[in-house]
């Protein structure tokens, strides 16, 4: 039957399916690239919402909505090829916009991966998947945009919206490009053989450091909001970490750019380091403190998620089972122990404790990859020949090579997010003024996150009468700040 009468989907060969296109391939990819920004968007945004207290609900969810948004426009006009394009510098690409049908509709590639030996043999082909660029620029989208979210648990309940709005674009284009350049695009460490199979270092250790950092120069939250800060709505808590679980899926069964064998292995090792790593997490809960703590749960259901992010797909299942207990042994004890026990960690108001969560298991993930990295599945995966962790013959470059790749962006971090918000303080207060931190998401949005009574009418001071017990103080200044405070009904205030 000739071409022409038959429907074009059935064609031997239709226009929109050039030879090198896998079907199966792109499928997967924009599956994958979707299942990772459900993380964000809803994912993190209701667990943001729902883990805070309840006057900080709204402020928390637009600070992951508004990052998720931002960093799309941002990333199609400069920061995709920043980050993945032709190579500027050995760690950071030439920017330029990824918007043109003519970029976009042709193969993917990563050019700077190609590396040539000196007598210019190629010694590691160039990157590129059997699929448009488009699928390549929204899937890398997606990473990009959760290691601001992630970042902006560390400053939740009391940074200056309007900050943070500008923050989120630069932190993008001056430290998480650099970052994703030098170990995944194509640059230094990328060559030199670092292994960051899915964001370990990239985007967890970046999030955590950086995020380390603004809460330090942010400045903390009300004495009041750092002694109880209880979660507003546990069980949709729990809800924001079901699709941060399941969402891995994508994140790391994407990172082989391909729907082969590695992708099946980290799928499944994903799901089983977390699983342990929660219930280790669970039991330590259980023996020291008498309880099981849900809150407890989704950390450690997270720290098994970013440790085994850098060798998914690169290790035994049983070694997953390995890093799960790691994972939650290790950011167990620096969060419940070490903590308060250290000057420094007590004086930078971490929120979401990120740096513990996200920073503390992410450099464990990657010293464990540098241990354990099986040689038949690096050859699957890994772009320098010959890489495999030191218990399989890859002796102690290969833990070296882990330690400073971590350490790099460690430094980078610390020092790119510091002149960020440097930069942005000479021109607009980093955190809010008490008044507002007093008050919450009516001070800063003009909204709430629940109505309790009245179908969302606001309080008025003229319409409902404010009883106040006082013992000594004056009840006309005590008035005047429970209206200030927003008190709701009729108060009673001891």
């Amino acid at each position: 039957m000739d071409n022409s009468t038959i429907g074009i989907a059935y064609q031997s060969n239709p226009p929109s399916v050039p030879d090198w296109l896998n079907k199966g391939d792109n499928a997967w990819q924009l599956v994958a690239a979707t299942l990772v920004g459900c993380q964000s968007m809803p994912g993190l945004v209701v667990l943001y919402g729902s883990i805070v207290k309840k006057k900080w609900a709204v402020n928390s969810a637009f600070m992951a909505l508004y990052a998720f948004a931002s960093t799309l426009i941002v990333w199609v006009l400069v920061g995709y090829k920043m980050a993945f394009g032709d190579r500027l510098l050995p760690f950071w690409g030439k920017a330029g916009a990824a918007l043109s049908q003519k970029y976009l509709i042709h193969r993917a590639s990563l050019p700077a991966t190609e590396h040539h030996y000196h007598n210019g043999t190629i010694e590691t082909p160039m990157t590129e998947p059997f699929y448009p660029q488009a699928t390549l620029v929204f899937f890398e989208f997606v990473f990009a945009a959760i290691t601001i979210i992630l970042l902006a648990g560390s400053v939740l309940g009391r940074m200056n919206i309007k900050a943070w709005m500008i923050f989120a674009p630069l932190w993008l284009l001056f430290s998480y490009t650099i970052g994703a350049f030098s170990l995944w695009g194509g640059g230094f460490l990328y060559h030199w053989g670092v292994i960051d199979y899915s964001g370990g270092y990239v985007i967890h250790l970046a999030s955590g450091v950086s995020g380390f950092t603004a809460a330090y120069w942010v400045g903390p939250r009300l004495k009041s909001d750092r002694e109880r800060f209880s979660p507003n709505n546990i069980l949709l808590m729990l809800t924001g970490a079901g699709m941060l679980w399941l969402g891995w899926s994508g994140f790391n069964g994407g990172a082989p750019y391909a729907a082969n064998i590695t992708a099946a292995i980290a799928v499944l090792n994903t799901h089983v380091c977390a699983a342990t790593s929660l219930l280790v997490w669970t039991l330590l809960d259980v023996i020291f403190f008498s309880k099981p703590s849900v809150i407890g749960a989704v950390q450690g259901m997270m720290t098994g998620l970013v440790c085994i992010t850098p060798g998914a797909g690169l290790v035994h299942t049983w070694a997953a089972i390995v890093m799960g207990i790691f994972a939650g042994c290790i950011p167990w004890f620096t969060m419940m122990v070490l903590h308060k026990k250290s000057a420094l960690l007590q004086k930078v108001d971490d929120t979401l404790a990120v740096f513990h969560t996200h920073a503390v298991a992410g450099v464990l993930g990657g010293v464990l990859t540098g241990l354990l990295a099986v040689p038949q599945l690096s050859s699957f995966d890994l772009p320098v020949p010959g890489e495999k962790g030191t218990f399989y013959g890859g002796g102690i470059s290969q833990l070296f090579k882990q330690i400073v790749g971590a350490l790099f962006v460690i430094g980078w971090n610390i020092f790119s997010t510091t002149a960020i918000l440097w930069v942005i303080a000479l021109f607009i207060p980093l955190r809010m003024p008490d008044e507002q931190l007093m008050i919450g998401d009516d001070a800063a949005h003009g909204e709430e996150a629940y109505a309790l009574w009245g179908d969302g009418d606001k309080f008025d001071a003229t319409r409902h009468e404010t009883i106040v017990t006082n013992t000594g103080g004056d009840e006309d200044n005590m008035q005047r700040q429970l209206n200030v405070m927003g008190a709701r009904g009729v108060t009673i205030q001891l």
